[in-house]
């Protein structure tokens, strides 16, 4: 498992053009190694920027916490 950081926050394009939000929490083992939970949230959005927004109104996101990948 790799041990690079993890971005809290992914927006992704879906099959029928819309940007998704998925929430990541990151924990770790006893012995240190990340465990990475996603949820998916139910909202679409037109664009990545609202996609963003939501996430800063919703969940307190800050700049950097976003990934595309």
């Amino acid at each position: 498992m790799s041990r690079e950081k993890v971005q809290p926050f992914l927006i992704n394009k879906d099959e029928d053009g819309h940007y998704r939000l998925t929430v990541r929490d990151t924990r770790y083992n006893s012995q240190g190694y990340p465990i990475v939970t996603s949820t998916l949230q139910e909202e679409h959005f037109k664009t990545a920027t609202a996609a963003r927004t939501h996430a800063k109104n919703h969940f307190k996101a800050e700049a950097g916490q976003f990934a595309t990948k």
